[in-house]
């Protein structure tokens, strides 16, 4: 629980300067201090970016009355601007997820070969 607050917190501040691919780097340095096993590793990473990227998503929706998120929706031919938050979180998920099993990974690698 610890991993999945520093990380929102951290992403969260991180990305109001920097682009959006910076979560992963983050991830990747919380993968490597924490040193979960893999799955719990990714399950953690992928709660904590679905979580912040769900809520932004959600909030940019609310914000503008979901004019963004249904042309989104209607670009892309998915049907409920509703669906484009939840994809939104899904991918958000995945990288968060990904970056911080691949920290973790690292770190067992590194302990493994003392």
């Amino acid at each position: 629980m610890k991993l999945i607050t520093l990380y929102i917190l951290l992403a969260f501040l991180a990305n109001l300067v920097l682009p959006w691919w910076v979560i992963t780097v983050a991830g990747l340095f919380l993968g490597l201090f924490y040193k979960e096993h893999a799955g719990k590793a990714f399950g953690m990473g992928f709660a904590a970016m679905f979580l912040l990227w769900g809520a932004q998503a959600l909030y940019i929706h609310l914000a503008n009355d979901g004019i963004l998120a249904e042309r989104i929706a209607t670009m892309l031919n998915v049907g409920s601007p509703l669906l484009v938050v939840l994809i939104t979180g899904l991918i958000g998920g995945l990288v968060g997820g990904l970056s911080v099993m691949t920290g973790s990974v690292i770190a067992a690698t590194k302990d493994s070969a003392k």
